[in-house]
Parts: C-alpha cells; sequence; structure tokens
C-alpha cells in the first residue's frame, strides 16, 4: 500500500511528464536555432546545460519529437560520416520552423505568466 508520500512523489512526477511532453518540442526548436546543424547526442547534452538539470533525462523523448517535427516540416535532417563511429543524421531548423518557434515561445511566455500570477496570487 502507498504512503501518502509515495502517492504524492507519484503525482509530482506524472505532471512532470506531462508538462515534459509539451516543452520537449519547444526546446529542440530553440537548442536548434540557436547554431549549427546537430546529432540527438549534443542536442541532448545541450539541453542537460541549461535549468539546473530540469531539462536532462528527456533523451528517450528527444527522437520521436524530432522524428515529428521533421515530419511537420519544422525541421530537416542528413546523415554524414561521423569520425567516432556510425554516421550520424544531424537535424537543422527550417524556415518554418523559425517561425513556429516564435509562435510557440510567445504562447509559452503567455502561458507562463498567467500561471505565475495564478501562483503568487493563491500560493503560500
Amino acid at each position: 500500500m502507498d504512503t501518502g508520500e509515495d502517492q504524492g512523489a507519484a503525482q509530482l512526477r506524472k505532471f512532470q511528464k506531462e508538462l515534459s511532453a509539451g516543452t520537449v518540442a519547444l526546446t529542440l526548436l530553440a537548442v536548434l536555432a540557436s547554431g549549427e546543424p546537430m546529432y540527438g547526442y549534443q542536442i541532448a547534452k545541450t539541453l542537460e546545460r541549461f535549468g539546473d538539470g530540469v531539462l536532462a533525462g528527456k533523451q528517450s523523448a528527444l527522437y520521436p519529437v524530432l522524428r515529428n517535427l521533421q515530419v511537420a516540416g519544422l525541421l530537416d535532417s542528413f546523415v554524414a560520416p561521423s569520425d567516432a563511429g556510425p554516421p550520424r543524421r544531424y537535424y537543422r531548423i527550417t524556415g518554418a520552423g523559425h517561425a513556429a518557434l516564435r509562435d510557440w515561445a510567445a504562447a509559452w511566455r503567455a502561458t507562463r505568466d498567467s500561471v505565475d500570477a495564478v501562483l503568487e496570487g493563491t500560493c503560500p
């Protein structure tokens, strides 16, 4: 039988997973908008460097989201040889991806600001 603490931890993990699902695509576009094409592991390591590790550990969700963004025309990819092993698939943001990033970032900021206003007004 779960204790209240176990249930609370499980609820927090569920909340974090649901929250993460909506932010992975946004953060992937932002990372790829900042420079040269990158392969999956580079993207994952870049995400780990930000936000005190809050974005770390999302590597399992990374590749399906990259594929979905590519199918949507927001990213393109190419395979290039690697000096350190098998060929790597590199991703880069498209023009449509840059436009989506602008729109999604604005929506994120508006949502964040609204949630912060509610929390600041109601949370001790």
